[in-house]
């Protein structure tokens, strides 16, 4: 499916940003759809006390703020977490070429209710009460710990500390 996506976006503008940049804020007017080939991109909105709470973490092969191709405004930051390099599409174009193949537009159906199951999981799981519970039920979907450099990922996907997950994993390992 990503290489369906990738190709969607093949005649996109490739345009680069340094880590800590802002590509759009929130209600910026939507004039482009973006997708990441290499770096990351963290969306985020901020609390009435400045916190952040970062939405979604997208790499490569993502699609930022998906649900922007159908708004007229954006409805958070999207700010690099990384050096990272886009492809930029004129929403316009994007919902054309959407529009005009049925192949293409089931592909972007489907990865959108994949990323809708997603966010339900990550919702349900970020409701249990302790590390360990978070931990049993992402493991319960995916079966396998990822690699040592994702880690961080992970510990973001459950909702807690990079040191809490270790602890977790260091007691299942003692």
């Amino acid at each position: 499916m990503s290489n369906a996506i990738s190709d969607l976006f093949a005649s996109g503008r490739v345009v680069s940003f340094q880590s800590n940049q802002s590509v759009f804020q929130i209600g910026d007017r939507v004039q482009n759809m973006y997708f990441v080939t290499d770096g990351g991109v963290d969306l985020v909105r901020y609390s009435k006390r400045g916190a952040p709470l970062i939405l979604a973490r997208v790499g490569q092969g993502g699609v930022l703020a998906e649900a922007s191709a159908y708004s007229s405004r954006y409805h958070c930051h999207a700010v690099t977490s990384a050096p990272t390099q886009l492809r930029s599409l004129p929403v316009s174009a994007f919902r054309d070429r959407l529009h005009g193949s049925p192949d293409m537009a089931r592909t972007w159906a489907a990865r959108l209710a994949q990323e809708l199951q997603t966010a339900r999981m990550q919702s349900e799981i970020r409701s249990l009460k302790t590390v360990a519970e978070r931990l049993d039920a992402w493991l319960g979907e995916n079966k396998t710990l990822p690699p040592k450099g994702q880690m961080q990922n992970l510990a973001y996907f459950l909702g807690v500390s990079r040191e809490a997950l270790y602890r977790e994993l260091a007691r299942r390992r003692g």
